[in-house]
């Protein structure tokens, strides 16, 4: 049994009673229903509030409208249990912020909801804003979309000022406003401010945005900023607009934070004060939305041109496939690469070669659909998606592509236009493939040969050209394995003085003998070498077993006192050839002038300063400079003049056909003529008849090369020629 016995129960309150027992209480007590009439109210309510039948005539903040709605039955419980921080209208004259909490009574038949009124101090204010805070910032720790961010952010401030419409419109690269949250606002205003540009007098929120600072509007009806914009706001209810800037960096406006009120008013205090925390809210969900997009545009979209990159335009590909293939929907990919885009960027520079990719970029997207999709592969490579395009289709895209690139391109810094033009391999859906891999392997081919067949075109793919390019790979793979295990020869062209038939030098020529495909014509594998990017080793080791055979000779005492050799534009571009040369002199005690060096005139025509200073350095040491092939190209007299040549090479093209053509008869007499008149010794290439010796005899050539000399041979062939003459 307990000690003591229970205290007798106590007789329940009358109502009368219950009001009378709490009408001293240190807190404010109201009873409300559903029509927000004040059933009854306690002293501390009483001394504070203005005299009122209704609840939302004592609050600024609180509407009817506002108070239905918080009191629906059918809405979220959130909005029936609820604190709200409201503006008490006093009695005596002003406003006061107080804390307002909605208290279900447990009678439901009274239909009667408690109302807890407590003032409003500080703490209880950084406590609401603390709590905003963390709600807004772990959203936008946890990636929710900016959108859904601003929106919670909305209605966070709407739910501790009723009073409040809250909006944030976003602001546009181009200064245009685009709405991203705006919970309580109807959607016909949202829509009507989207797209709209800022400026000096465009609302709240485009003034706001244009200035860079915040602008207080009390009374829409008369403000001159709202003027064009009056009797929309008007229209929507809306009489007092408070609008902020959110700045993206010092110089840019990302968004607008704004507070509308239904009446013309200031805003008080606590909205201030929120205001400020919202703004800095805003600015980190911008900032971590702008970031994000950064991310995303470095992981999918190329930095140069902005256009999609490998791996976006993979994943689009890899999508658009599955439905083409349900749909029996053709498809074409275009392979794009701009054509000799290496020397733009070797000559001009790389912040040129980069605007010259900007600039197509431009112009190629041009020509595409909405539904396509271009991309940049990297360095001058461009890709193409043409969903439910047929092959006919695909060849008139590429025409347009190709057309659209012939204009010349003007380039910041550069006083003449550049000229470009681009190579197109095509491979089509179904038939060429069904993956990307295979479809990208097709183009690939076909763009190849496009460029062999002279650049500036476009080529569809046949699968007789897989079959060329792994002819081509293997061959590739074979010519590596020649120069690494010194399986390569050099044969040797006697150079004749034609006056006497008498042995002037030699010009070393790089031979290769494959083992199942047998002798490879040059024609075939320096191109091979200069795609792959082994011409330089190629023309480092015939320089070196030139050198090498030229001692020998000298040894042996064979009278074969000079040698010339072939070097690529490449190798002067891209490594130190006056330094290789002058070692290989040293370590075979050769004379500079027993080396003639041989190059295209585009080399000379480029005149970039490390190709030209290398010149220099090799003319001083005494090292003959040839012209090869000398009138085919783009000849310039100027460079023949600026530059250290010693010798012009007159191509066989001219002298092929020196007996019966008068122009090629007239071409090689200008070409001996300008080398005699510059005293530059002339070689004529190709003499494999009497008659063309004697014509260039009587032209005043004074050297020759051909088979009516001798053929090109090895080393030792050569030496048994010599014996013979």
């Amino acid at each position: 049994m307990p000690d003591h016995a229970a205290p007798p129960a106590l007789p329940p309150l009358a109502p009368q009673q219950l009001f009378d027992s709490l009408d001293q209480a240190s807190l404010g007590l109201i009873w409300v229903d559903e029509s927000a009439t004040i059933r009854h109210s306690n002293h501390y309510f009483r001394q504070f509030s203005v005299a009122a039948d209704y609840l939302h005539e004592c609050f600024q903040d609180l509407s009817l409208e506002r108070w239905q709605t918080l009191m629906r039955q059918d809405g979220p419980p959130e909005l029936r249990q609820q604190t709200l921080l409201l503006q008490l209208t006093l009695a005596e004259g002003g406003q006061r912020s107080f804390e307002l909490q909605f208290q279900s009574l447990p009678d439901a038949e009274s239909k009667l909801t408690l109302m807890l009124l407590r003032p409003m101090d500080e703490r209880i204010e950084r406590e609401a804003v603390s709590a905003l805070q963390h709600d807004v910032l772990e959203a936008v720790a946890l990636g929710r979309p900016l959108p859904v961010v601003m929106d919670l952010l909305c209605r966070r401030v709407e739910a501790l000022a009723p009073d409040v419409i809250c909006s944030v419109l976003a602001v546009d690269e181009a200064g245009l406003l685009h709405p991203l949250a705006a919970p309580s606002l109807p959607s016909n205003f949202s829509a009507a401010l989207d797209g709209l540009a800022i400026g000096p007098s465009v609302g709240s929120c485009g003034t706001a945005a244009f200035r860079g600072q915040a602008v207080q509007v009390t009374d829409i009806a008369n403000d001159p900023l709202w003027a064009d914009y009056r009797a929309l706001a008007l229209s929507f209810g809306l009489g007092a607009c408070w609008s902020t800037p959110i700045f993206l960096n010092p110089q840019r406006v990302g968004a607008t934070f704004a507070l509308y009120y239904r009446e013309a008013r200031v805003a008080a205090d606590f909205h201030r004060r929120m205001v400020e925390a919202c703004e800095q809210l805003c600015t980190v969900a911008l900032k971590h939305d702008e970031h994000l997009r950064q991310i995303e545009r470095l992981a999918y979209f190329d930095g140069v041109t902005g256009l999609p990159n490998r791996t976006l335009f993979a994943d689009r590909v890899r999508q658009g496939l599955p439905l083409a293939g349900r749909t029996g929907a053709p498809a074409a990919l275009l392979l794009l690469d701009l054509d000799r885009f290496k020397t733009v960027n070797d000559t001009l520079g790389h912040a040129s070669g980069d605007e010259v990719l900007r600039q197509a970029a431009l112009r190629l997207s041009a020509c595409l659909r909405e539904a396509d999709t271009l991309a940049r592969f990297g360095g001058d490579e461009f890709v193409a998606w043409l969903p439910g395009c047929s092959a006919s289709y695909a060849m008139q895209v590429a025409a347009k592509l190709l057309a659209s690139l012939e204009l010349p391109l003007e380039l910041t810094g550069q006083d003449a236009p550049l000229l470009i033009s681009a190579s197109i391999g095509v491979s089509c859906y179904p038939d060429d493939g069904h993956e990307l891999d295979k479809l990208l392997k097709h183009a690939d081919i076909a763009m190849y040969e496009a460029k062999r067949a002279g650049r500036n075109c476009a080529r569809f793919y046949l699968p007789a050209m897989n079959q060329a390019l792994d002819t081509r790979m293997a061959l590739e793979s074979a010519l590596r394995l020649a120069l690494s295990s010194n399986s390569l020869a050099l044969h040797y062209q006697p150079k004749v003085r034609l006056s006497d038939g008498a042995l002037v030098g030699a010009e070393a020529l790089l031979r290769w003998w494959h083992p199942q495909h047998g002798q490879v014509p040059p024609d075939t594998f320096i191109p091979m070498a200069e795609e792959c990017g082994l011409v330089n080793a190629l023309d480092a080791w015939v320089l070196e077993a030139a050198c090498a055979q030229l001692a020998s000779w000298r040894e042996q005492g064979v009278a074969i006192q000079a040698v010339a050799v072939n070097v690529s534009p490449t190798r002067f571009q891209q490594d130190d050839v006056a330094a290789h040369v002058h070692s290989l002199l040293q370590k075979h005690d050769l004379r500079a002038e027993q080396i003639t060096l041989e190059m295209t005139e585009r080399l000379l025509l480029e005149h970039e300063t490390r190709t030209v200073d290398q010149l220099n350095q090799l003319h001083s040491m005494g090292v003959r400079l040839s012209i090869d092939d000398f009138g085919t190209g783009y000849s310039s007299l100027s460079y023949l003049k600026r530059l250290p040549v010693s010798e012009l090479k007159l191509d066989k093209s001219f002298v092929r056909d020196l007996e019966t053509d008068a122009d090629d008869r007239a071409l090689s007499s200008a070409v001996i003529g300008i080398g005699r008149a510059l005293g530059l010794a002339v070689v004529a290439e190709g003499v494999e008849t009497e008659g063309q010796r004697r014509v260039l005899i009587e032209a005043g050539c004074e050297i020759a090369q051909g088979y009516f000399f001798a053929r090109p041979q090895s080393a030792q062939d050569l030496q048994a020629w010599l014996k013979l003459r």
